[in-house]
């Protein structure tokens, strides 16, 4: 299967309503322009904002636009790396875990309705599991296989490869598949709300 090929319409339409029937909510906009301006209609000035390492955010411009001064937005991921004493980073880390947005992405989505996100370190698996209030992940439409073992098969046959050569690239030591969470639905009585946000352009791996 090719994982870089844009899913045809319909598929994705298909996958709005199977995140739909599991609990989230779910949308497709029709490029990174449109997925920016919609993030920024979800999250009302003063809230708490927090964001895992993502090239998808990155390519949509949201990065940028966090580290801007625009948005009236508590940033508490800047507020982490800003702070050198390790004692209060880590108190920080902690906290941020409990933000009232996290944004991120996923490595992969079944047709089905399941999302799985794959970490080295598992430090934004607790957000997205259960701590914060909303969580709001952008998807570029080639990340759309039909069933959760091929998601699975995504993350880890071309996914991985491909983190691992852009991390080495930086200097680093390349990544490890350590930890693996799968996104089944989110059920009503948790009062979250997790917001899928499917673009029809290649982003991210």
């Amino acid at each position: 299967m090719n994982y870089e090929t844009l899913v045809p319409r319909e598929v994705i339409l298909k996958t709005i309503e199977a995140l739909k029937d599991r609990g989230l909510l779910a949308e497709l906009v029709n490029s990174k322009k449109e997925a920016l301006e919609k993030i920024k209609s979800l999250i009302p000035v003063g809230a708490s904002v927090n964001n895992g390492s993502s090239i998808t955010l990155k390519e949509i411009g949201f990065v940028d636009y966090l580290k801007s001064s625009e948005h009236g937005w508590n940033n508490l991921h800047e507020a982490v790396l800003a702070e050198k004493d390790p004692a209060k980073q880590a108190e920080l880390r902690k906290l941020s875990n409990f933000a009232d947005y996290y944004l991120g992405s996923v490595h992969a989505l079944a047709e089905t309705g399941e999302m799985v996100i794959a970490s080295a370190t598992g430090s934004q698996l607790p957000s997205l599991a259960n701590t914060a209030k909303n969580i709001i992940l952008v998807v570029g439409a080639q990340k759309i296989v039909p069933t959760l073992e091929e998601a699975l098969k995504r993350l880890r046959e071309y996914v991985v490869p491909l983190e691992d050569k852009r991390m080495k690239s930086t200097g680093a030591p390349g990544t490890v598949l350590a930890k693996i969470l799968i996104m089944e639905r989110e059920t009503a009585y948790m009062g979250r709300k997790i917001s899928v946000i499917i673009v029809n352009e290649k982003l991210g791996f």
